[in-house]
């Protein structure tokens, strides 16, 4: 794989000079016209020790207007970045559309470190690979461009750059022991390498290989690649991920005679009585065990979605008086702000992760994608329906990390939804609660249920299950969300004793 980056490609001072005034106009008029496009550049630098990640990267900087770049270098995870899951802070640094992100150490940074360590054999390696190219793949689906460019250097090459660098006593900083380590194992850390860049290198996110031994050819040919790509999406438009068929459906939408909300007993009810001394027992069980949770480092997300009046504010009500309020938050979704929707649709969702043992409550969440996105057609077929596999993927990194996810449907029937809007008419410190909006979402009611339905069929995982409430009676559905929570928090404090 790496022979063509070998070949002692060099840059006469000369040639250097000619090209790199000409280079640097284009790639600001690039970076101009990028502020105005509905998608954002990432560029991840790469490659062997000493083959000039950092100057390259320095140099970028200095070419680019740095107002509309953003340079991010990952190193060892900080306190705050353990106690989430691996690509949180990898979520919180996406650029905004119209930016451009510049990634010194990226996510394949830990992966091949673990490796070479010994921490990993090569299939747990390949699985982590895996997940770098489901990643990968959400934000390309998602419009972004990625360009991921690999510098490289032979073993003869990197042992004299290590020694030209010990031999200036203002540059001998730079070589580190872990250097000279990965020196004595080049070939190991090549076979890794190579089998990084084999396996993650796609159609839609090529690897680059750029020949590092002369710092000339390395910064022009890094520099017109950036240029080249930026362009050809600014012509091109829509990249190939997006590309769907001409009816603009992947698959059909089939209508079904049956849900699975059809088939909820809609009649379940708690007395006012036994509703009283649940609520009590409840709270007690979950003040007892959210304290716990916290010695434990134990963290929660609980994701709230239903139908409009369907009581999602009344079991958010009736958690919180159980809790710590130092150790919650309530994140109320609604539609994305300007900063928002610049970004993935999931980006909004992992800025608020919660720290290790505390709460996260989404009072709806990110299966807006694919439940009133779907069916207002705010999201096209493309987008929806990949967005499962994309949801699936992130729900599951939560999981792996050890934090709680439950998923409550809250369900009505349209004649009890109607009821409730009609009483909230006449409660003043209700009215706001209702739009014209609520009334033209029950046009869609069955829409909406179809739509419900393929998400519960395709994102009811193993390790992310849904949870169907009956709601139609209050008392009995924040009971039920309550003990579920109870229930589901304890098995998982006491797997973490």
């Amino acid at each position: 794989m790496f022979e063509v980056a070998e070949l002692g490609n060099k840059l006469s001072k000369e040639e250097y000079a000619e090209q790199v005034p000409v280079l640097r106009t284009e790639l600001l008029r690039a970076q101009e016209a990028l502020k105005s496009a509905s998608f954002p550049v990432i560029v991840l630098i790469s490659g062997m020790d000493g083959a000039g990640k950092g100057v390259t990267v320095n140099l970028l900087n200095e070419w680019l207007d740095p107002r509309y770049l953003r340079t991010h270098a990952f190193g060892q995870p900080s306190d705050e970045e353990r106690e989430r899951p691996a690509y949180w802070r990898f979520w919180r640094a996406l650029p905004p559309k119209g930016l451009i992100g510049l990634y010194i150490g990226s996510w394949y940074s830990e992966p091949i470190a673990q490796r070479m360590r010994g921490k990993f054999n090569d299939a747990e390696l390949d699985s982590h690979l895996l997940r770098i190219k489901s990643f990968e793949k959400a934000l390309v689906d998602d419009g972004a461009l990625i360009i991921k460019l690999w510098l490289h250097l032979s073993r003869e090459a990197q042992k004299k750059r290590f020694k030209t660098l010990e031999s200036d006593a203002d540059t001998a900083w730079r070589v580190t022991a872990q250097d000279k380590n990965h020196l004595k194992r080049y070939d190991e850390f090549r076979h890794i390498a190579e089998r990084t860049l084999r396996q993650t290198s796609t159609g839609e996110v090529p690897w680059i290989i750029v020949e590092g031994s002369d710092p000339r050819y390395r910064s022009v040919t890094v520099g017109q690649h950036i240029l080249d790509r930026i362009r050809a999406r600014l012509e091109n438009g829509q990249p190939p991920a997006l590309c769907v068929p001409s009816n603009n459906q992947l698959l059909p939408i089939l209508t079904r005679p049956q849900t699975l909300l059809g088939h909820l007993d809609l009649n379940c009810s708690l007395d006012s009585k036994r509703y009283k001394h649940e609520l009590e027992r409840t709270h007690s069980r979950l003040n007892a065990l959210s304290r716990e949770a916290l010695k434990q480092k134990v963290s929660s997300i609980i994701v709230l979605e239903g139908w409009d009046a369907a009581g999602k504010g009344g079991v958010i009500r009736r958690i919180v008086p159980a809790l710590d309020a130092r150790h919650y938050q309530i994140i109320p979704t609604g539609a994305p702000t300007d900063e928002e929707s610049a970004h993935h649709y999931l980006w909004r969702f992992w800025r608020h992760i919660p720290r290790a043992g505390k709460l996260t409550v989404y009072d709806r969440s990110w299966y807006g994608r694919v439940l009133v996105e779907r069916v207002e057609g705010i999201a096209s077929p493309a987008e929806w329906m990949r967005a499962y596999a994309e949801i699936n993927d992130f729900e599951e990194q939560l999981t792996d990390h050890g934090t709680v996810l439950l998923k409550f449907w809250l369900h009505i029937d349209k004649d009890e939804q109607l009821r409730r809007f009609k009483a909230r008419e006449k409660t003043s410190y209700k009215q706001y609660k209702i739009t014209e909006e609520d009334y033209r979402n029950r046009e869609k009611w069955c829409d909406y249920e179809h739509a419900v339905n393929d998400m519960v069929e395709r994102t009811s995982t193993e390790y992310a299950p849904w949870s169907l409430i009956e709601g139609n009676d209050k008392r009995y559905a924040r009971i039920k969300a309550l003990t579920i929570f109870c229930d589901t928090l304890e098995a998982a404090i006491d797997k973490a004793k």
